[in-house]
């Protein structure tokens, strides 16, 4: 079984309905081979086609989200604050003594869902 690795959100955290991708590689530091990043995908859409590709190969799946940054100052800005190292208002999953939080994302959505979601995610960054 592989791992599902995302961020913990709050309930009514906006950056749910953000677009999000899916960066899958491997499990192990055995194995070499360049990361396949996917998406953007709506977020319960990540999270269950994530889990289905991890759950039965040693695979890690990094489900976090995409942020339509659309000019380079604003660019600039994301890596200043990244380079700050100051935690921002999302909590990553733990790897340390906490117990892990478990997602249960549900059913991988069909090629036509996956497919609609992509259709609302470029209208919601078409302003449409």
């Amino acid at each position: 079984m592989g791992t599902l690795v995302t961020l913990h959100l709050p309930p009514d955290s906006p950056v749910a309905h953000l677009p999000w991708i899916i960066t899958i590689g491997a499990l192990n530091d055995d194995e070499e081979w360049e990361p396949l990043v996917c998406g953007p995908y709506e977020r319960p859409h990540a999270l269950a086609l994530a889990q289905a590709v991890v759950a039965d190969e040693e695979l890690m799946a990094v489900v976090e989200p995409l942020l339509p940054l659309a000019d380079a100052e604003a660019i600039r800005k994301e890596v200043a604050l990244a380079k700050t190292g100051q935690p921002d208002d999302l909590e990553a999953e733990s790897f340390g003594d906490e117990e892990p939080r478990h997602t249960t994302p549900g059913r991988p959505p069909s090629e036509a869902e996956v497919r609609e979601g992509f259709a609302r995610i470029a209208a919601q960054l078409s302003g449409g």
